[in-house]
């Protein structure tokens, strides 16, 4: 990863959570994940910013590709991986699950963002491919 990559990245996420902040505060919690992507797919796509919404990835096992292995909740700008949570709170699972799809997708960065906090700011994990 070169450092115009990671700036490009980096700029991309603070975007993101801007608009991310912006839906939290329009929505709150207590809604289903589902409402909360919509809604930033919107943002997102208003703002001019290419997306991807359920975004089917292949995964290898035994050297054979299979098309649907995972799905990332918003693929941002071909790069930045978005994996979107209404829970309680996160958990480990969920950060290893953000981790294995940027992993498995050769990207760099991604977000998992919890809308079911009473500041989003609490919500928002950055999650780094360190290969």
């Amino acid at each position: 990863m070169d450092n115009s990559d990671l700036a490009f990245e980096n700029e991309l996420a603070t975007k993101v959570i801007g608009l991310a902040m912006e839906v939290h505060t329009q929505l709150g919690p207590g809604l289903l994940e589902n409402a909360y992507k919509q809604a930033l797919a919107f943002k997102l796509k208003k703002e001019g910013i290419f997306i991807e919404v359920e975004k089917k990835m292949p995964l290898i096992i035994d050297g054979v590709e299979l098309e649907n292995g995972y799905c990332i909740d918003i693929l941002v700008e071909r790069k930045l991986v978005l994996e979107l949570k209404a829970v309680e709170r996160t958990t480990d699972i969920h950060f290893a699950q953000t981790l294995n799809y940027i992993k498995l997708g050769k990207f760099n960065l991604g977000l998992l963002i919890n809308f079911n906090v009473p500041r989003l700011k609490l919500g928002i994990r950055r999650v780094i491919n360190t290969k």
